[in-house]
């Protein structure tokens, strides 16, 4: 039983673990890196490594989603983003990279992002997407999902991606007609990731809605400002880990379908992406992470999705930095440095090899320790 804390007369709190607070324990056997796989699926859809790019313009355009997939990763592109609503928003990405006070980085972005959605740009990246050859994927917030979901759909994605800061099975609206997210999903042939979401209820109601997938945590990091705007804030393996026993239940509810668990939240080195698959994540959320690799949209510069938000942004706005290496690099190395940004999937199949384990799901089951 997890431990519960009395803050105040009649209120409590469980307690939390964040992912810098754990560590991996090596078990009595090794294996050889070569003999270790970070291969994954969703539906039919194989990758070689288990990321997922964060859908944000700042790392995120049909360009770099092509590298990302063609490297193993799959990238996301978002639907809301600038690039369905400028035909080439290129100068304003390096407009904002060259920004370098953070109110009126806000400012701006949200100004850039007051430009209205243009459908016919949704199905022109889709399609510059999917002639690059990769798995194609998507964002859409809940909010938008009804009005955008038909021209995302027709312009042949392969993956659909609903994420919002939070993403409940149950949304409750005396204003509008909400999100029905299980008869949405049941009406569509296609994989679905939904998310983000924070706790064990949560995660079981949408995983029973029929999701493909399910993102856990609301990708906080230095930059992100939730916590302070919304006072949210959950740990990530403790997180990841209600989610996994959320998994477990309902693959006993169904007899057996699996729901793949995508973490976002507090990762940025190999040493993180190896504890959130520890806790029982199939997958990690990259964002500032990918910013720092050459030829990135932004030049270098990072923002959440949630950054431009035109009443209340949740998100700082990191300035342009030199880039760290190329994509490749960055993913698989070589690492010019001994922090663990760089190679962050040679990384981790080394603590994979390390603790004897051959593949991700596998690697699962690895002992934990409190060290902090």
């Amino acid at each position: 039983m997890r431990d519960v804390v009395e803050i105040g007369l009649g209120k409590t709190a469980q307690r939390g673990y964040h992912l810098d607070d754990i560590a991996i324990v090596p078990s009595r056997r090794t294996r050889d890196v070569e003999d270790v796989s970070t291969d994954w699926k969703v539906d039919a859809y194989p990758f070689r490594i288990p990321c997922v790019a964060h859908p944000s313009d700042a790392t995120m355009s049909p360009a770099s989603a092509i590298a990302l997939g063609r490297l193993g990763g799959l990238g996301v592109l978002n639907a809301e983003g600038l690039w369905t609503r400028y035909e080439d928003p290129s100068k304003i990405l390096e407009e904002l990279a060259s920004l370098d006070e953070e109110a009126d980085a806000t400012k701006r972005l949200q100004e850039v992002y007051a430009e209205p959605i243009r459908p016919e740009l949704i199905a022109e990246r889709v399609r510059t997407m999917r002639e690059g050859g990769i798995t194609v994927a998507v964002r859409v917030s809940p909010q938008h999902t009804l009005q955008l979901a038909p021209v995302i759909l027709d312009a042949g994605v392969d993956l659909l991606v609903i994420q919002g800061t939070l993403v409940s099975a149950e949304h409750v609206s005396t204003t509008d007609e909400p999100l029905n997210l299980k008869e949405f999903i049941a009406d569509l042939d296609l994989p679905v990731i939904v998310g983000g979401c924070t706790d064990y209820k949560t995660a079981l109601h949408l995983m029973r809605t029929g999701a493909a997938g399910v993102i856990v945590g609301i990708g906080a990091d230095e930059w992100s400002t939730t916590d302070t705007v919304l006072g949210i804030r959950v740990p990530m393996a403790t997180a990841i880990a209600d989610a996994a026993a959320a998994r477990r239940d309902y693959l006993d509810e169904t007899g057996g379908r699996y729901v793949h668990l995508i973490a976002d939240g507090g990762i940025s080195t190999s040493g993180d992406i190896a504890k959130a698959i520890g806790c029982g994540a199939d997958a990690v959320m990259l964002g500032e992470p990918l910013s720092l690799a050459e030829g990135a949209p932004a030049g270098g510069a990072w923002w959440h999705s949630a950054a431009s938000h035109p009443s209340l942004p949740r998100g700082g706005f990191c300035i342009a930095g030199e880039p760290d290496g190329t994509m490749e690099e960055l993913l698989y190395g070589p690492a010019s440095r001994a922090d663990g940004q760089l190679n962050l999937f040679g990384g981790l199949k080394r603590a994979m090899a390390k603790c004897g384990y051959s593949d991700v799901k596998e690697f699962q089951k690895v002992a934990l320790v409190l060290d902090k």
